[in-house]
């Protein structure tokens, strides 16, 4: 397959595109810079430009780009990046692959969780309705702005992302290092409820759903089974035999981070991935320990 793909240099786009190109799989990285070599294509998504002559012939696109959510403290202006840099962007690309003489069957465009809001303990699954908030009124529009190209008959797939577990990288990539110190420390009171994937699985999923272009719609990419964030964080202190007897208060959390410690850290979140599960996806790591075994 030719897969073009944005966001490519960022956690989930550089361990995509290593996996299928050790597979033989023939990948473009679509860059906001003048093109260095044939395996990258210019893109302007603030601009409105996409090089689509460069994409001609691609199968699919995957369209991870996008401003980090955090953490971060979310000021009014940072949250306008966050939107603008997903909405926008995606609305651009969308666009263009409308407007190509062939355009590629197949768009995976990136999502999240965060389109449920905080749900407390109840098993949540892409049936269940959206939430409050930013990020669940963020998701609506972002995922919304694919509608020129499953319109041009695009086969659209939008991964709604729960937190990606990696060694380097993310959430845990950031922690990891005080963890191995003895250091690690759960949030708030911690029984917040944390839906989380492991990178292998991650780029998995996407892979399983590139491949099968008849599945359309929102997929939670998280694992079966979610775990607290207190219970992450005795596996995680497990995992590298070191003690996290710390907590970070919420109070502290709010203060540094403002809504991100709300929306993000804090959220309680019981995201289960059911439309993967039905459509035959095996996990790696279903559960948080084998997650951790492997990366930790």
């Amino acid at each position: 397959m030719r897969i073009a793909i944005t966001g490519a240099s960022g956690l989930v786009g550089t361990a995509l595109s290593r996996s299928l190109t050790e597979d033989g799989h023939e990948v473009l990285r679509l860059v906001r810079r003048a093109p260095r070599d044939l395996a990258e294509v210019r893109w302007d998504p603030a601009g409105g430009g996409v090089d689509t002559d460069r994409l001609a012939g691609t199968d699919a696109v995957v369209h991870l780009a996008g401003a980090p959510l955090g953490p971060a403290r979310w000021t009014p202006r940072y949250k306008h990046r966050i939107r603008e840099s997903r909405v926008m962007g995606t609305r651009v690309l969308a666009v263009a692959l409308a407007g190509m003489a062939r355009p590629p069957r197949r768009l995976v465009s990136a999502s999240a969780v965060g389109y449920y809001g905080d749900t407390g303990h109840t098993v949540t699954d892409e049936d269940s309705p959206r939430g409050m908030g930013f990020l669940a009124d963020l998701v609506v529009d972002w995922e919304g702005a694919t509608a020129p190209a499953s319109d041009a008959g695009i086969s659209v797939a939008h991964v709604r992302s729960g937190v990606v577990l990696a060694r380097r990288g993310g959430l845990l990539g950031a922690v990891l290092p005080l963890f191995r110190l003895g250091l690690g420390a759960r949030l708030g009171s911690g029984r917040q409820y944390m839906s989380w994937i492991s990178l292998a699985d991650e780029v998995g999923a996407i892979r399983f759903l590139l491949e099968r272009p008849e599945l359309t719609g929102p997929f939670d990419l998280t694992a079966p089974e979610p775990v607290t964030n207190a219970d992450y964080t005795a596996a995680l202190a497990r995992a590298v035999h070191r003690p996290a007897p710390l907590a970070v208060p919420g109070v502290l959390m709010r203060a540094a981070l403002g809504g991100f410690a709300d929306e993000a850290a804090l959220v309680d979140q019981r995201v289960v991935p059911k439309r993967l599960l039905e459509a035959g996806y095996s996990f790696r790591h279903p559960d948080i320990p084998s997650a951790l075994s492997d990366i930790a």
